[in-house]
């Protein structure tokens, strides 16, 4: 019978090695790795040996390993990238992720998957990579749940989201607001995230409407909830940001996702889990724990309001309570969560936050490193929960494979089988006398307590059936034969095949338009000729080989300051004026497309013609 399941797959980052055993470890399906070179994360590099080793490890439990090469590549990086791209093929990575179409032009035998740097937005776009070859379409973060139901009825390619994690306010591939301000760009792994500093807000006349507040900085992604909705809109992998994470973030967010997913699959027949293996944890995961920008689900419902962070764009943490009364020295707080020493809190003041460490907690009182700017009535957050962290850290965390046991027990030796839940088998002999048991009920219970053990290994036995009790063989015979026949089933899962969509790109498909301007980004000639085959007639150089962005549309965004503020036009506000946002010398027009709900940032530094 043919098996029609649908395959769903929690992705997470991995910094590094160690950051990609912990997501195995607690429940990854796949991960997403960097290399030494082209990702759009500098800080998060890796040798092809360590990314090797990962492999290994993932490959044991049908864990893929997917990496980043997803920056657009100059021209004399193009021999570069395609050797570490056949490198890498050649140690067994799962998938290349790529922005730049060159790597379409490399005929690479690998899984190539459209990273969320080419812009997908649209289903017609979508349509156009399946067609071109692609075997995943990672979706922009700034789509609606109707929007990528749209994009899966155009396609059949499997679609990939990000569920949690830090939002670029610019949709992905077209800001350039880093390179236009620095020569470090998003589009080459440097984004200096400009995003994230205070700006002021300014008229065409000059009048300043708000000042000094974070006004492109929004609120990370939490689709928690969303799980469920996702699976039936046709969404098959389940992304986690944050390549640049800690493990105590990994272990905590992949362990609360794991069982977010397994909870949407109990209630899906049609649908299993991607890879295998029980993940065993010693802490209750909570993202809020973690850092987070006050998680939300930015424009999954529709355009909204009230996804920005104007005060901070740090990591505030979880609500505790109001400050009722503060001393030269510690104040009190009405809160049901306690407090303790060690803890990370802040205070949200008129000016902004206060950060700082609790010194000592007695019940509400609290003495904290520095009482500057805490009054009573202020509101309070803790960002860094001590205990909580020390309880990640300190835990053991284990991933498993189910197995069962048969051993049988003859006059003339013993025999060994191991199967795992895949149907692995591996079995180990002993010719060897062997006497009757004085006991057949305690050699039988010696018998399963040696063969359930599983020590170190990957596997959790979780049965033993045993024939023959009634001779005798010692504890440390049976210990040897687990061993052996517990390390011949682990080899044989390493050779395990795993399967893989490698498509072709025959030429056909048409690109959907004929003109590319400079935010398509071609800066080579394999990516020019690749959209030159697919019909494109015309193509403006990317706008990372400009000398400068004035003048051009340096972000385009699903977000909106005037509809954040409650100034939409298409709701008859009286603020009708031009406008601006500052930050030093640098100088951008807001320009608003009130069809499409879009905001574009135009880089007006030195000079404004318009």
């Amino acid at each position: 019978m043919t098996n029609h399941k649908r395959y769903i797959e929690l992705l997470s980052p991995a910094r590094d090695y160690e950051a990609a055993i912990a997501a195995i470890d607690c429940g990854a399906d796949a991960l997403y790795i960097g290399a030494s070179n082209f990702g759009a994360r500098r800080g998060a590099t890796n040798s092809t040996d360590d990314i090797a080793r990962v492999v290994d490890y993932a490959h044991l439990f049908g864990v893929k390993v997917f990496v980043t090469l997803n920056t657009i590549l100059y021209e004399r990086e193009l021999k570069d990238a395609e050797a570490l791209a056949r490198r890498l093929i050649d140690i067994g990575v799962d998938a290349l992720i790529v922005q730049d179409m060159a790597y379409r032009e490399m005929n690479l035998p690998v899984e190539l998957h459209a990273s969320t740097q080419v812009n997908n937005m649209t289903p017609e776009g979508a349509h156009f990579l399946e067609e071109s070859g692609f075997s995943r379409v990672i979706l922009e973060r700034a789509l609606s749940i109707d929007e990528i139901r749209a994009i899966r009825e155009a396609t059949t390619v499997d679609l990939e989201c990000f569920i949690h994690g830090a939002i670029c306010v610019g949709h992905s591939g077209r800001c350039y607001l880093s390179r236009s301000q620095s020569t470090r760009s998003g589009n080459r792994g440097e984004c200096s995230q400009p995003c994230r500093l205070t700006y002021d807000l300014v008229t065409e006349r000059g009048e300043k409407l708000i000042s000094g507040k974070h006004l492109l900085s929004v609120k990370d992604f939490d689709l928690s909830e969303r799980i469920g909705e996702l699976i039936d809109a046709g969404v098959v992998s389940f992304k986690i940001e944050g390549r640049l994470k800690d493990n105590n973030y990994i272990k905590n967010v992949v362990s609360y996702y794991r069982r977010k997913i397994d909870e949407a699959l109990a209630t899906r027949p049609d649908c299993r889990r991607s890879s295998v293996g029980r993940s065993e944890i010693e802490f209750e995961p909570d993202p809020k724990k973690s850092f987070s920008r006050d998680g939300g689900e930015y424009m999954f419902s529709g355009k909204r309001a009230g996804v920005a962070s104007f005060l901070t764009p740090k990591a505030v943490g979880e609500y505790i309570g109001c400050v009722a009364t503060t001393t030269k020295r510690d104040f009190r707080i009405a809160a049901k969560r306690p407090l303790t020493a060690g803890d990370g809190i802040c205070v949200i003041t008129p000016e902004g936050i206060v950060g700082t460490n609790v010194n000592r907690a007695e019940g509400n009182i609290i003495e904290p490193n520095r009482m500057d700017g805490i009054k009573a009535g202020m509101e309070v957050y803790r960002n860094y929960d001590h205990r909580f962290t020390q309880a990640v850290e300190r835990s053991r965390t284990r991933r498993a494979i189910d197995t069962t046991c048969q051993l049988k027990l003859t006059p003339e030796g013993i025999a060994v089988r191991y199967t795992d839940i895949e149907g692995f088998e591996a079995e180990a002999t002993r010719s060897v006398a062997l006497d009757a048991a004085k006991s057949a009920e305690k050699m039988r219970s010696v018998a399963e307590e040696q063969m359930a053990k599983s020590g170190d290994t990957i596997f959790r036995v979780t049965q033993v059936e045993v024939e023959g009790a009634k001779w005798f063989a010692t504890a440390k015979l049976l210990a040897e034969l687990r061993r052996e026949a517990l390390s011949m089933l682990a080899a044989k899962r390493m050779t395990r095949r795993i399967e893989h969509d490698i498509r072709t790109d025959t030429g056909e498909a048409r690109y959907p338009k004929r003109r590319l301007g400079a935010d398509h980004n071609v800066v080579n000639s394999l990516a020019r000729r690749f959209y030159t085959r697919h019909g494109v007639e015309h193509i403006v150089d990317g706008l990372d080989l400009w000398a400068s962005t004035v003048g051009e549309r340096v972000m385009e965004s699903s977000y909106c300051i005037r509809r954040e503020i409650g100034e939409c036009l298409k709701k008859g506000t009286k603020l009708r004026d031009r406008l601006y946002i500052e930050h030093g010398r640098h100088r951008y027009r807001l320009d608003f497309d009130c069809a499409k709900c879009r905001m574009s940032l135009i880089d007006c530094t030195l000079n404004d013609n318009n």
